[in-house]
């Protein structure tokens, strides 16, 4: 095979430049390969990984290396590594959780505005109503239904009461039944309830209003009636955003007239 020519530098050195180059971590790889034989399909909920010393054996990696892939497979939410005689690397399906989970990383590693939240809120809360009337169960009703007792309930502390807020926002998205969904409003629920947890937002008349805005969407979702819910949500969600917005300056909350399915 001929000799690539090169050019010469004044001194003898070759004065070709060679542009870095970006190696990736055996572990990455080995992970990779890992996640997309889990993803695929070749392995099923359940199922073990092979041990680790087999998988040094097939991969020709350390066992330093087979380690560090499988921690990145626990951390993605893919294995569960469980030790002893009886354990190992078993497989699991990613759900709503490890999407709430990695988007509450999304929130917090990039400081975001609670505006932010509020708005996404917007975008995506009353869509999940929606679903919620058309594909709601007994089961979820009952959820809601006790979402809603807790948020009415006499005497409760500012944490209970945006507990439960948070709980019947999420069975509002659970009720949707798209795991996506519901793993993003999980998050934002989360988030949000850290920032609104002040005793200069929560006051008896957010409380009134909230609880009248819960009972109305959740008997839109109760009839099965798809366009009210998305309504009243958006509605809600609106006020609710433009409250805790303006909540150094206020002092009161007028509440839309949810009851108006104009």
């Amino acid at each position: 095979m001929p000799e690539v020519p090169t050019r010469a530098s004044r001194n003898g050195r070759s004065a070709i430049q060679l542009a870095p180059m970006s190696v990736p971590k055996a572990s990455d790889v080995l992970a990779g390969q890992l996640r997309e034989a889990i993803l695929d399909g070749r392995y099923a909920e359940g199922d073990v990984l092979p041990p680790e010393r087999e998988l040094v054996v097939q991969s020709q990696m350390s066992r330093t290396t087979v380690r560090e892939a499988l921690k990145i497979l626990e951390v993605q939410g893919l294995v569960r590594i469980k030790a002893g005689r009886s354990g190992g690397a078993f497989v699991q399906r990613p759900d709503r959780e490890s999407v709430a989970t990695s988007v509450t990383l999304l929130i917090r590693a990039n400081q975001l505005r609670l505006a932010d939240l509020l708005e996404t809120r917007q975008a995506i809360e009353p869509f999940c109503a929606q679903l919620a009337a058309r594909n709601r169960t007994d089961e979820d009703l009952a959820t809601l239904d006790a979402a809603n007792e807790a948020l009415r309930a006499e005497n409760t502390t500012r944490a209970q009461f945006l507990q439960a807020n948070v709980d019947w926002h999420v069975a509002v998205s659970v009720a949707s039944h798209n795991e996506l969904l519901n793993g993003l409003m999980m998050a934002l629920s989360r988030a949000i309830y850290a920032g609104t947890d002040s005793d200069g937002f929560v006051d008896a008349e957010v409380r009134r209003t909230t609880g009248h805005a819960h009972h109305l969407v959740t008997e839109a979702i109760r009839d099965r009636d798809a366009d009210a819910a998305m309504r009243r949500m958006s509605r809600h969600v609106h006020t609710y955003a433009e409250a805790v917005l303006k909540v150094d300056e206020r002092t009161e909350i007028a509440l839309e007239d949810l009851d108006d399915d104009k």
